[in-house]
Order: C-alpha cells, then sequence, then structure tokens
C-alpha cells in the first residue's frame, strides 16, 4: 500500500493539487481557476474533489500528510490563510483545519515565497548555496530566506516581503502601496507600467503592438509585453528595462541585507531570462555593497513551470530543515 504526499498550491489566477510517493516526483497533477472573486468556498470544494480523484487514481494507501503553498498573509502555525492581496475574498480561511478534517491527515500551510524557496534549494538552482533567496515574480513579488541552510521565518512568519518595500514615493500599486517592489516588479505590476508607458507613447505617435491592443481594449498584461518585447517592439522592451531596472533595485537591497550567496527568480523571470535580469544584475552591480554583490549569484529557477506543484509537496513533507 503506498501512501502519498498531496501538495495544493493556491495562487490568485489558478490552483494545482499534485500527488506524490516519493518528492520530488509528481505522480500526477490536476489545475483549476480559483477564481476568487467567487470566495473561497467555491475553490476548497474543488480542492476536495481534485484530492479525491487523484488520491484514488493513484494509490490504495492513502494520505500521508497534505501541504498547501499561498500567498502572505497568512499563519502557518494556525493554518489560515489571512486575506492575501491575490485572494482579496479569503479572509481568515482555516484551510488546514478544513482539509484534516476532510482527510484525517496532517496539514501544513505555507507561504508560496517560502515554500518555493525550499524546493530550489533541495532540488533545483539552489542546491550548493548555504545563504539564498527565492524571489517570486507572478501575481506577486516576494521572497523566501534561507541563512545557514534554514529556512527564516521572523517573528511574525512575515521575513522577506520585499514587494512592500517602497522604491519610489510614487507609481504603479502593488502590496496595496504605491511605488512598491511589487508594484514595479511583479506581473501586475509589469501590465502597469505597460499601460502608463503606452499611454504615453501613443501621445508622441509611436508605433507598437500594445498601442494597437490598448486601442482595441485589450488589457495588457506582463505576458503580453513579454511576446511583442521578443518580437522588437520598442515600447514593450522599455517597460520590462523600466522593471528590470526596478527589479535590481529591490535586489540590491536584498543583497545588502540578507548577504545571499545566491538569488534565485522565478516566475516571469523563468520566461523572460537575460531580457529581465541582465538590465537587473547591472543595477545590483552598481548599488549594493561591492564585495556582496561579487559573491552573489543571480539566476532562474531551475524547477521551471513544476515549481509551485514541487513547493507544496515540500510542504506537506515538512520545512523544518532546508
Amino acid at each position: 500500500m503506498k501512501e502519498l504526499w498531496v501538495g495544493i498550491d493556491i495562487g490568485g489566477t489558478k490552483t494545482a493539487v499534485v500527488v506524490s510517493a516519493n518528492p520530488p516526483h509528481v505522480l500526477g497533477r490536476s489545475e483549476f481557476a480559483t477564481e476568487p472573486e467567487k470566495g473561497p468556498e467555491p475553490a476548497i470544494a474543488a480542492i476536495v474533489r481534485n484530492v479525491r480523484t487523484l488520491v484514488l487514481a493513484h494509490s490504495d494507501g492513502g494520505i500521508r500528510g497534505i501541504g498547501v503553498s499561498c500567498g502572505s498573509p497568512l499563519d502557518r502555525v494556525s493554518g489560515v490563510i489571512q486575506t492575501p492581496p491575490n485572494l482579496p475574498t479569503w479572509n481568515d480561511v482555516p484551510i488546514t483545519a478544513i482539509l484534516r478534517n476532510e482527510f484525517g491527515a496532517p496539514c501544513h500551510l505555507e507561504n508560496d515565497a517560502n515554500a518555493g524557496a525550499i524546493a530550489e534549494f533541495r532540488y533545483g538552482a539552489g542546491r550548493g548555496a548555504r545563504n539564498m533567496l527565492f524571489i517570486t515574480m507572478g501575481t506577486g513579488f516576494g521572497a523566501g530566506v534561507i541563512t545557514d541552510g534554514r529556512l527564516y521565518h521572523g517573528a511574525t512568519d512575515s521575513a522577506g516581503e520585499i514587494g512592500h518595500v517602497r522604491l519610489t514615493p510614487n507609481g504603479p500599486v502593488g502590496y496595496n502601496k504605491a511605488g512598491s517592489a511589487e508594484g514595479w516588479a511583479s506581473g501586475g505590476g509589469i501590465a502597469q507600467v505597460a499601460q502608463r508607458m503606452t499611454a504615453v507613447a501613443q501621445k508622441r505617435g509611436a508605433e507598437s503592438e500594445l498601442i494597437e491592443l490598448s486601442k482595441v481594449g485589450t488589457p495588457l498584461t506582463a505576458k503580453l509585453v513579454a511576446e511583442a518585447a521578443k518580437r522588437g517592439d520598442k515600447v514593450a522592451q522599455r517597460v520590462l528595462k523600466t522593471s528590470a531596472n526596478r527589479l535590481g533595485q529591490a535586489l540590491a537591497i536584498c543583497v545588502d541585507l540578507f548577504n545571499p550567496d545566491r538569488i534565485v527568480i522565478g516566475g516571469i523571470a523563468m520566461r523572460l531570462g537575460d531580457l529581465l535580469l541582465t538590465p537587473a544584475r547591472s543595477v545590483v552591480r552598481r548599488e549594493a555593497l561591492p564585495h556582496a554583490a561579487a559573491a552573489c549569484e543571480i539566476t532562474t529557477a531551475a524547477l521551471g513551470e513544476q515549481i509551485g506543484d514541487i513547493a507544496a509537496i515540500c510542504v506537506a513533507v515538512g520545512l523544518d530543515h532546508a
């Protein structure tokens, strides 16, 4: 009889459920839209259905443990999701109690940046490092911090919230703060930068795919900006360079504060690579302490699109030791 680890990765756009008998190998996976505007109940019901289906399909031995990875703020000790910015209707949801009651198995909750940090540290681009930061760069923007081989939570489990740091007095809004790192460098932030810069470029009579998309009412997204930039669109390239420079400022702050030997960046950075990281690295070399910057490698996550799945499994297995 084969007991399974269950990982649940709850995002603002989609939720994934995975099962594993031998981490990090994934035996089965399902995904569905989170739809936070409908509240948590439909998504939780879908989680329960998908867990049951996957466990039945891949094991007759039940569940060994459940891990939930989700954006902050949350209370990992009590297992409560506390209204993250990308899940505005998930107000104090006792997710671990709900799942323990449903499945009779241990259940743990961790923020997605910390979970991703452990996943990359154990199985990905963080292998061999001792002091590492993992940056989530998707709907939100945050960091998981590993110091001397151990995950650092902080006094209130809020360590690593670099997305809340204000980079400019004003600017795009992220983490409920104008000019924050999340406002400038997350997926939602890049979309805001694109809207502003496209409007200015249109007034100046520039030509751009982004301008044409805006004219027909297509919402600009980080994905559309990236695709246009790769095709040589000058406005899109300026948008990415602007966000990349702000990303570099945020990373320079991290280098000065935490002195990591490696910073691993997931999400958008994995898809854009050097288009984003080359200007960001230049800013770090210019702004961070020289000896700290020289000791820090900045790279993309090695686990690719699987990182959220493996991170959630890591939460199920346990994060006490990186």
